[in-house]
């Protein structure tokens, strides 16, 4: 374990203006605290926060950081407050030792839910002092490099946040070796049997090639000199994690990957990459497609370097990277690099956001991230934001936006702005209109095409690649859902208040809101239009305020439901809505009408189906038999304005059978071998059995879909519509309308159908 002096020294040797005094201080008290703690190694505990400690001064970081990573477990795990460490080492370093420290005794319902409110406190800690993310960073690789003593499961759960997130995170702050180290430490606990066989074959390649990349380092360096180049050449082996990438994106043998070897070229200046870039393409074969200039467009992460392939001795590939000191000195640090803390500076945020575009995409991220996502959407929108395979497009107006691979016009239009995004309605790419799903590429120039009255459709979430465009569409859907629910909110209270003879002003309203247990009108009318407040209850808390009697109304209560037919239990709680021709008053005549129903009158269903959780509406006609219709079934806006009384008709799920329900589901798929196998796949892996099927050709280049499916509820039969909605080849993925309802109960399977012949 090092000693105190020797912490000291490492830290002096790079920066002899550092605090002795606050490192001993740190040293002792984090020593003291943590005291007879042990490890899961029976190591003192002591020695982790000791070697985090030394991983930073080897990034040649400030005293302060350095004295965190001491402390940086002192209030998690010890009786240490985070007043004594303001106290003793000052606030700034308080508040960097409280934004490491997990949020303890969450009330969660998942480990899940957990890691993403940690995370979430951690990134926000990150945007106020970037050290936080540096000592972060050290911590996990000490523990990484140490986690052979954990128990099996816990390694490979710590082993997969670290792929997930803390390795891409690295990464995205340019910490390319910390990366690296981060992404083979946890590829050997995951896939432990593909991580041996990659380290054999590169220990076996080594020796093969020593000789080769022996020779290509010293024709390059003399090559160079002869054109008055001074330059630093150094070989290097692909890591064992890189090299799994690039055999499962690929889909090739290890033995096939022949570039496995680079060489990094280090200049003295900007000038210098482009000769030495120059040398290297006049003296040696280059694989085309293979030259990348991240000078001229560096990376987000402020990597810079020039990257070209040639074919060496042997006809072996060899990767070259050309830059200068100081790139390297960021591609090997990234953002630790900056001289933001050095010789005793105070921090200072707006340097570091002049000073690194890593740091500015990262306070952008967070504030994206944080603003109104649950916990699952904050960390997968997390983990799809660190992921940094990028393309690097451009506006009409020269703007340069990098997206990761993969990336849409929508995400392009997100990344402009949420407003660009919301009302994007179309896209030309390269001066040619290209449809909405259409992947960027580096260079493509986007131009958005937009409609002010225009929401983002809930389809584009499936579209969008970054976390941004995904956060922002859920927000624009939740937002237009509310809408509508609110406007059917104010429809109920309206036909309640008519209905009981009443009118309330706004502060009765605020008053009824409070009392049914919301904060304010809007949030009311949103509970009610989306059925979580019955009418019912508006009207008794309504009738209290007002301070008159509630008045009764008459209860439906329908039959039994028949067993035998396999029906439903449905109970109808509440006359709805009564509308007449002549704009008559409703009330008297819904109460006159409801006097004369019949309630042996059969109950019928749309066509469209219903199943248990859907939302539902009980017609009654005069004439004929309650219907129930699900809400989104477009009879009902046909039936609007008619003569029918309109009932609020429940589930009553009590006694439910566990039996499935029919409900209709239409799509267009591409016109290709094997469509109609992928759609029963996806419908099979959601559990639910396809009982009938229609298929038409819409386009030379489409067939429509429309399937009659059983499932237990709504949320088997969304769990369907979500599994289709990813599928690729698929669209308009939707529940069916009545006329396919209708399309799928004219075919006759036992003979054959003139009709389906000609559709």
């Amino acid at each position: 374990m090092m000693r105190q002096y020797e912490l000291v020294e490492r830290v002096l040797a790079y920066n002899p203006n550092a605090d002795e005094a606050l490192l001993n201080r740190a040293y002792v008290y984090a020593m003291q605290k943590h005291g007879s703690q042990k490890r899961a190694s029976g190591d003192p505990y002591f020695a982790h926060p000791l070697e985090v400690a030394a991983i930073l001064t080897g990034l040649k970081l400030d005293d302060a950081t350095i004295a965190v990573g001491l402390l940086h477990d002192t209030i998690e795990d010890t009786d240490a407050t985070r007043a004594e460490i303001d106290q003793l080492f000052g606030p700034e370093i308080g508040a960097i030792v409280d934004g490491l420290t997990k949020i303890d005794r969450l009330n969660l319902m998942s480990r899940e839910e957990a890691q993403a409110e940690n995370l979430r406190k951690l990134l926000l800690a990150i945007s106020a002092d970037v050290r936080v993310l540096l000592v972060k960073l050290a911590d996990r690789l000490h523990n990484m490099r140490t986690l052979d003593f954990m128990p099996a499961d816990k390694r490979k759960r710590i082993a997969n946040e670290t792929m997930e997130i803390y390795a891409p995170l690295a990464g995205r702050m340019g910490m390319q070796d910390m990366r690296s180290e981060l992404e083979d430490l946890s590829f050997r606990v995951l896939q432990p049997e593909h991580y041996r066989a990659i380290t054999d074959r590169l220990a076996t390649m080594r020796e093969e090639f020593s000789e080769t990349i022996d020779t290509i380092s010293r024709e390059l360096r003399e090559k160079l000199a002869s054109q008055g180049i001074e330059a630093a050449v150094s070989a290097r082996v692909k890591s064992p994690w890189s090299i799994f990438a690039k055999i499962e994106r690929k889909a090739i043998a290890l033995e096939q990957l022949s570039d496995m070897i680079g060489f990094r070229v280090i200049v003295k200046t900007i000038g210098q990459c482009y000769g030495a870039l120059g040398v290297v393409h006049t003296n040696w074969k280059v694989v085309p497609g293979r030259f990348k200039d991240y000078i001229s467009v560096p990376k987000h992460n402020d990597y810079r370097s020039l990257h070209t392939t040639i074919v060496g001795v042997g006809r072996q590939r060899a990767e070259l990277q050309i830059r200068t000191e100081e790139m390297h000195r960021i591609a090997e640090y990234g953002i630790a690099a900056h001289a933001l803390y050095k010789e005793g500076a105070t921090r200072d945020l707006h340097r570091l956001e002049s000073e690194s575009r890593a740091f500015v995409w990262l306070r952008n991220t967070i504030e994206q991230l944080t603003t109104g996502s649950t916990s699952e959407d904050f960390l997968e929108n997390t983990k799809l934001e660190l992921f940094q395979d990028q393309v690097f497009c451009f506006s009409p107006r020269g703007r340069l936006i990098a997206l990761p691979r993969g990336a849409t016009p929508i995400d392009f239009a997100y990344a402009l702005h949420t407003d660009i995004g919301d009302t994007c309605v179309g896209a030309k790419i390269n001066g040619a209109a290209m449809p909405l799903v259409t992947q960027l590429r580096s260079g493509d120039e986007v131009e958005i095409i937009r409609d002010h009255n225009h929401r983002p459709p809930s389809n584009w979430e499936n579209i969008a690649a970054t976390g941004k465009a995904k956060a922002a569409i859920r927000r624009a859907v939740r937002q237009a859902a509310q809408q509508r629910a609110a406007a059917l909110g104010e429809h109920v209270l309206s036909a309640v208040l008519e209905r009981d003879g009443v009118s309330i002003d706004e502060g009765e309203a605020k008053l009824l809101a409070e009392r049914l247990g919301l904060p304010s009108r809007r949030d009311l009318m949103i509970a009610v239009g989306e059925g979580r407040i019955a009418s019912e209850a508006v009207a008794d808390e309504l009738a209290q305020i007002k301070g008159i009697r509630k008045r009764k109304h008459k209860k439906l209560d329908l039959p039994a439901p028949d067993k035998s037919e396999g029906w439903f239990a449905l109970r109808a709680v509440d006359l709805f809505r009564f509308r007449v021709p002549g704009g008559q008053s409703a009330g008297p005549r819904a109460r006159e009408a409801l006097g004369r129903l019949d309630f042996s009158l059969p109950v019928s269903i749309s066509p469209e189906g219903v199943v248990p959780g859907d939302r539902l509406v009980g017609i009654l006609t005069p004439e004929g038999p309650l219907t129930i219709y699900p809400i989104h079934s477009d009879a009902l806006v046909e039936l609007h304005d008619s003569d029918v009384a309109w009932l609020d008709v429940r589930w009553d799920l009590g006694d439910r059978e566990d039996r499935d329900h029919k409900a209709i589901i239409s799509m267009l798929a591409v016109n290709r071998p094997g469509s109609l196998a992928q759609i029963s796949g996806a419908i099979a892996t959601c559990d639910a059995n396809i009982h009938n099927m229609v298929m038409r050709m819409a386009s030379p280049d489409f067939h429509k879909f429309v399937f009659e499916i059983e499932v237990r509820d709504l949320a088997q039969l969304n769990d369907v519509l979500a599994n289709l909605k990813l599928t690729q080849g698929l669209s308009s993925v939707q529940r069916g309308t009545v006329p396919e309802a209708r399309l799928l109960a004219k075919i006759d399977w036992t003979q054959p159908s003139r009709e389906f012949e000609t559709t």
